[in-house]
């Protein structure tokens, strides 16, 4: 049974939804075709959402996107309550949030394990990763590393991020993530945190390891991009869009969604290490 979120949580997520409707709201009240969208949430999805925001108002003077980083569960709440057009979630719908609402797979993305690069080690396994996060390994020395406490770092509660990691590591009926871990506000910070500590480990969007970080080979395969088309690279999730279901959005929704899922913006997103979406038919005509 699903706790009720707690009087804190209920209050920021109430606050979001304010800040979001000031946005969302402001260019429909002329009663003139929408020039204005917002779409909100996960922070993986954000930076690629915002490079294809920039290339789209490019393309269509006059037309604003604007991209708001508040986290998958954040973002899908936003567009159950009109606060946003298009919610983005790097986690698949829940069922009870299905029924209302439709995913578009804008692209899909490798959840990279990332460490310091003068840490030794070059590759553990999925079930040394596990025991890793649950805590039951807690020093480098017991993987091959050097002799030194682990540092974890984590996710915040509610993150798409943290819900792919624990689904496709932790798995179903396997071990929760342990409470001795630093928890993060987004894929940056937890990429920051590991910049700085050589005996952190964490997890971010493969689309956004740099050279202060380096991943770590999973049962030997490495997290790049055709590994991940190849099937060999396991730890993949896909980057959705959301918006509500039998509600055909605003035409400027369906113009950068369409942008988004085309040629040109399949190009975009693979160009800065994502997986191009598979074809599948949107849930419109125009």
């Amino acid at each position: 049974m699903r706790r009720p979120p707690r009087p804190a949580v209920a209050l920021f997520l109430a606050g979001i939804a304010l800040a979001l409707s000031v946005f969302s709201g402001c260019s429909r009240t002329r009663g003139q075709e929408t020039t204005q969208i917002t779409a909100a949430g996960s922070t993986s999805v954000t930076p690629f959402a915002e490079q294809l925001a920039e290339e789209f108002m490019r393309a269509h003077p006059g037309a604003h996107v604007n991209i708001q980083g508040i986290g998958s569960t954040a973002g899908i709440q936003a567009v159950q309550t009109g606060a946003a057009d298009i919610g983005m979630s790097s986690r698949d719908l829940l069922k009870e949030e299905a029924s209302a609402l439709e995913s578009i797979v804008m692209a899909l993305d490798a959840l990279a394990i990332i460490i310091h690069p003068s840490n030794t080690v070059r590759d553990l396994t999925l079930e040394q990763i596990r025991r890793i996060f649950a805590g039951e390994i807690s020093d480098w020395s017991e993987v091959g590393g050097p002799a030194a406490p682990i540092t974890l770092v984590n996710r915040e509660a509610g993150s798409g991020t943290r819900g792919a990691f624990e689904e496709l590591v932790m798995g179903k009926d396997g071990p929760p993530l342990s409470y001795r871990s630093i928890r993060q506000g987004s894929n940056g910070a937890v990429r920051a945190v590991v910049e700085g500590d050589p005996r952190a480990i964490g997890y971010i969007s493969l689309g956004i390891v740099n050279s202060r970080v380096r991943t770590i080979a999973v049962d030997g395969v490495q997290p790049t991009a055709e590994n991940v088309e190849a099937g060999r690279y396991r730890l993949v999730r896909p980057f959705l869009l959301v918006v509500a279901r039998g509600a055909e959005p605003p035409k400027l929704s369906r113009d950068y969604i369409a942008y988004v899922l085309g040629d040109e913006g399949q190009r975009s997103l693979a160009s800065i290490g994502l997986i191009p979406a598979p074809r599948k038919e949107i849930p419109w005509k125009d």
